[in-house]
């Protein structure tokens, strides 16, 4: 089950990431049983570790037979007073852009 509350309170969730072949983009599964992928970790879906398994299988099987995306993992983040924050570094630049230039990537556009 995907959770999309965005609740004041901080728990520890997963969201499912991937790199577009078409553009090499980083994308995350969104919510919902269609198994889309968006561009951003706002609108990502979120899961409890107990059902983050099942999805990833899912968004694996999907993105690779549909050479759609390639590298699909699961990544820990935190929500914290409505801000999901990636626990690693790592996902934390893949989810805004380069850290050179703050006016370039997904960061520029908030």
């Amino acid at each position: 089950m995907a959770l999309n509350d965005k609740s004041s309170n901080e728990a520890a969730l997963k969201a499912i990431t991937a790199n577009r072949l078409r553009d090499g983009e980083v994308i995350f599964l969104a919510p919902g049983p269609d198994l889309r992928w968006v561009e951003r970790l706002d609108d990502a879906a979120l899961f409890e570790d107990a059902t983050a398994d099942a999805a990833l299988a899912a968004a694996k099987a999907q993105a690779e037979g549909e050479q759609f995306a390639v590298d699909v993992y699961a990544f820990d983040l935190r929500v914290a007073d409505g801000q999901r924050v990636p626990v690693k570094t790592r996902e934390r630049i893949r989810a805004l852009g380069p850290t050179v230039r703050i006016d370039l990537g997904k960061q520029a556009a908030a």
